[in-house]
């Protein structure tokens, strides 16, 4: 079998698609979701010997009856299913050491994420400076929203009447 050095680089690439897009999973075991990705991501699918219905099958052979998730052991089972698909002109110990060297080390690849860019328009919808009006009165001089206060008119419930210079000096008077 593999050596422990490259073990333990399998069980962290396990762990790391095993918690990947689920924030309460704690890395022990993973779903059909994020097994597909595993495969998909460390090139084990290839389109033509290994193909993602493949991968559904051997992940619902080696979990449980009434399981939705695998462990560490059943993954490297799974492993040992997909080897002798993918490299079919090794022995099935050669395979699961060549699969094994595809998975370890990896980690989830995040493809396709949309990245948020402020040029042209964007840039000039979005800077507070060159605002007018009732709305710039909802940012300060640094561009920071004001919050509540900017959006709507405070009233004052002091008892005075609005704009009265003197407020507050009845008693200093006497």
């Amino acid at each position: 079998m593999a050596g422990s050095v490259e073990m333990a680089s399998l069980e962290e690439s396990f762990r790391k698609f095993a918690i990947y897009g689920d924030t309460k999973a704690t890395g022990q075991e993973m779903n059909g979701k994020n097994w597909a990705k595993l495969c998909k991501d460390c090139k084990v699918t290839d389109g033509k010997s290994v193909t993602s219905t493949d991968v559904d099958i051997v992940f619902s052979k080696v979990k449980g009856k009434t399981a939705r998730v695998i462990n560490y052991e059943e993954f490297k089972k799974a492993l040992e299913e997909l080897a002798p698909k993918r490299f079919k002109d090794k022995s099935k110990e050669e395979a699961y050491e060549a699969i094994c060297q595809l998975v370890a080390g990896k980690e989830p690849i995040n493809v396709g994420v949309t990245k948020a860019k402020t040029v042209g328009a964007v840039e000039r919808l979005t800077d507070t400076s060159k605002y007018t009006g009732s709305h710039k009165e909802r940012f300060d001089e640094s561009g920071k929203g004001k919050g509540k206060s900017g959006r709507e008119n405070i009233v004052d419930t002091s008892g005075y009447v609005s704009a009265y210079k003197n407020a507050g000096t009845y008693d200093a008077k006497v």
